[in-house]
């Protein structure tokens, strides 16, 4: 690791577990009053935290940019264009406004479709900055200034980050995005300056809606792994809403005795420690997340760092009558998601869907150590993937667990927290070859962590042939003022592109 990194948990933990009914466990208790009290804490946000939610708001925008003609993206956003609304909300890469659930919803499945921005691995995955595209959709609709949605996605990112900290939901093949509702919810709150039964209420509802199986990440993976956490959003913003008209929610919702830990998660066994900021205590927790350098799941950012590596060094590694294997020695998650641990045929199937390929490290290192980098469209090409050279030396590409770098993976010291692992390659002729990494290069601790200036580059890089430089301009230059900005400021942060270059009217449906 290049860089120092230090962890910014919160001291504060908090035990969680199940109650049976008749303990009447008191409102006090329950994690999501807990999760309320920080929303409703009004400690001021330090201008690192600042600098960071500006960074990510770019990012956002980056990756969205560049899924703006996919086809999720064009269906979820001609969905939100059939719900016109004033004042409402954005839609990215159009004129005009809709209901502000609808855009977080289409903004939701544009930011996530290319799997390109933020990430936060713990006790369980994330990528904290779904919670961005609800929170802005609010603050544009009831009009917020930039210091109230700042507030906003301090905490959104804070309660998500939290939460990941602490609950495996991958354990019971709950998917992530079943931490994002609660977290945007009680972001939404803080923006709103909501009173505490109110997140209360709103946390409960946005975690009953949300909570669903991993298969939309297992084996053949579809649309709607981009879609799952764009829908968490779209129930957060609906369960502010009710919350806000006096509707209540399933009480205790985490800890009842037909919750979500008893019947989800750990069951009456369980036991979590979570991480709350106390009162006073200034929200950090995005300070600990990292972005992508690769549009690519987080786990591989780091392999593919490894193989360009590899490629340069070594150029005979891209032709496979010159490999005999490769195996990947890296963490549990690594392995079993999307390492040959996971035991799902589609991971080495040039037919696969661009999700699934996403989802398949033996076919990423194998484009990687021969293309030398990666890209965001070409490197998941059908006509990429089906290349016969490609798809001899994918199959000679395995995993295995290392006890290692699983704990590496799970290690609390951010200086220790690995992502990455050890690659042997042998070679026809009988030769070894060993390498490892730790960390991807853009992360903090890597060898050229994401700052500003990266950030900037990977948007003008992304909107390049889609979006006008003027308007990148336009949209950098309210960024960089994010909390003086004014309501009407605010309602200004999207990019629309040029007429022609955005798909209009493509799609059929009930709306």
């Amino acid at each position: 690791m290049n860089a120092s990194v230090t962890s910014h948990e919160p001291a504060t933990k908090h035990e969680v577990r199940a109650h049976k009914s008749a303990e009447n466990l008191p409102r006090e208790e329950q994690l999501a009053w807990k999760i309320a009290q920080v929303a409703v804490d009004p400690v001021e946000v330090e201008a690192e935290v600042v600098e960071m939610i500006a960074n990510r708001i770019i990012d956002n925008a980056s990756v969205a940019i560049a899924s703006l003609n996919r086809a999720p993206v064009v269906s979820a956003r001609e969905q939100a264009q059939r719900h016109p609304y004033q004042p409402g909300a954005a839609v990215f890469g159009v004129e005009g406004t809709v209901s502000p659930e609808w855009a977080a919803w289409a903004n939701g499945v544009a930011v996530r479709e290319l799997d390109y921005h933020d990430t936060f691995l713990a006790a369980d995955y994330s990528h904290p900055g779904d919670n961005i595209p609800p929170i802005l959709a609010v603050a544009q609709h009831v009009g917020c200034d930039g210091a109230a949605l700042v507030r906003g996605i301090a905490t959104g990112y804070e309660i998500q980050v939290d939460l990941v900290r602490a609950i495996s939901l991958h354990k019971h093949k709950i998917d992530h995005v079943a931490h994002l509702g609660p977290s945007a919810a009680a972001g939404i709150g803080t923006m709103l300056g909501l009173e505490a039964e109110t997140v209360f209420q709103a946390v409960g509802q946005a975690l009953h809606t949300t909570t669903a199986t991993r298969q939309s990440r297992k084996g053949e993976i579809s649309t709607w792994k981009a879609h799952a956490p764009a829908f968490a959003g779209k129930m957060a913003v609906e369960a502010v809403d009710r919350a806000m008209r006096g509707q209540t929610s399933p009480v205790p919702i985490y800890e009842g005795e037909d919750g979500v830990i008893a019947w989800l998660l750990d069951g009456w066994e369980g036991s979590y420690q979570v991480p709350l900021p106390a009162a006073g205590e200034p929200k950090r927790g995005i300070l600990d997340t990292y972005t992508k350098e690769h549009s690519a799941e987080y786990q591989a950012q780091a392999w593919i760092d490894l193989a360009r590596k590899l490629s340069a060094e070594r150029p005979e590694l891209r032709e496979p009558e010159n490999v005999a294997s490769i195996v990947l020695h890296t963490s549990h998650h690594t392995h079993y998601v999307i390492g040959s641990g996971a035991n799902d045929p589609q991971k080495y199937d040039p037919t696969a869907s661009r999700e699934t390929l996403d989802h398949s490290i033996p076919y990423i290192v194998a484009v990687a150590l021969q293309d030398g980098g990666w890209h965001h469209v070409g490197s998941y090409a059908p006509e990429r993937a089906q290349r016969p050279d490609t798809v001899e030396l994918w199959n000679k590409i395995t995993t295995v667990e290392d006890p290692i770098w699983t704990e590496r993976y799970h290690d609390p010291d951010p200086q220790k927290k690995a992502f990455g692992g050890r690659i042997v390659i042998t070679m026809v002729d009988g030769e070894t070859i060993e390498d490892e990494i730790s960390v991807a290069d853009a992360h903090p601790a890597g060898a050229r962590p994401f700052g500003r200036a990266e950030y900037v580059h990977k948007l003008r890089t992304l909107a390049q042939g889609i979006i006008a430089d003027a308007e990148i301009d336009r949209f950098l230059a309210l960024v960089e003022r994010l909390p003086e900005l004014t309501v009407d400021e605010v309602r200004q942060l999207n990019v629309v592109g040029p007429e022609g270059t955005i798909d209009v009217g493509t799609t059929k449906g009930l709306f």
